[in-house]
């Protein structure tokens, strides 16, 4: 064996002693899959925040995914975290009545005028709810009706930016990414009093 042969195997054997790095948390997005009581939801966490809360019977499942992905330049692999652990357990608090907050940190993949909507949504308060005409008002720009709907409907954080709370000028559900009976159920929820905390809800 010549001499850069030798240099050649004494580099692949440094390089198989040599750890593998760790994927950088900012270049994935580590997804699971939550069973609510009114359907699957896709959760996403991406570095320290939750990305994505969305319906797995979403019409647009696919562009709201390649959406994610491209706004925040990750990909996708199916893993656990420990965000989304706490979020599957908010959740489970939301759906068993006994939680009306989140404090989970978000990402939002979207516009800066599709963020504008969403954070709005954020300030809707558990059993209330508006319609797409006040929505607009409380942005100021009380004439970008249709525009406010279009990104109330492309919100990637189903339940946690709670666009179920948006509702038509004549009161009727409208459109909503889980089903309109999914948005029933949910203003349903939330319209029954609050439950008492229990500790069994507590890890």
């Amino acid at each position: 064996m010549d001499s850069k042969d030798n240099r050649m195997e004494t580099r692949r054997k440094a390089d198989a002693r040599r750890p593998a790095l760790p994927e950088k948390p900012e270049t994935t997005i580590r997804v699971q899959t939550y069973g609510s009581p009114c359907g699957e939801l896709l959760l996403g966490s991406f570095g320290e925040s939750l990305c994505l809360c969305d319906w797995r019977n979403e019409r647009h499942r696919g562009f709201v995914d390649r959406r994610v992905r491209r706004l925040l330049r990750a990909r996708f692999i199916e893993a656990p975290s420990p965000l989304l652990d706490e979020a599957a357990r908010q959740l489970d608090e939301y759906f068993a009545g006994y939680r009306r907050t989140f404090d989970i940190p978000l990402s939002f993949a979207g516009t800066e005028f599709q963020k504008t909507v969403w954070r709005a949504l954020l300030a809707i308060p558990f059993g209330a709810t508006v319609s797409y005409g006040e929505l607009a008002r409380r942005i100021g720009q009380p004439k970008a009706v249709r525009a406010v709907a279009n990104a109330n409907g492309a919100n990637p954080l189903s339940i946690f930016v709670p666009c179920h709370r948006v509702i038509g000028s004549d009161r009727s559900l409208t459109g909503y990414g889980g089903g309109l009976a999914a948005k029933r159920w949910l203003l349903e929820l939330e319209s029954e009093p609050l439950l008492p905390f229990r500790d069994t809800f507590v890890k």
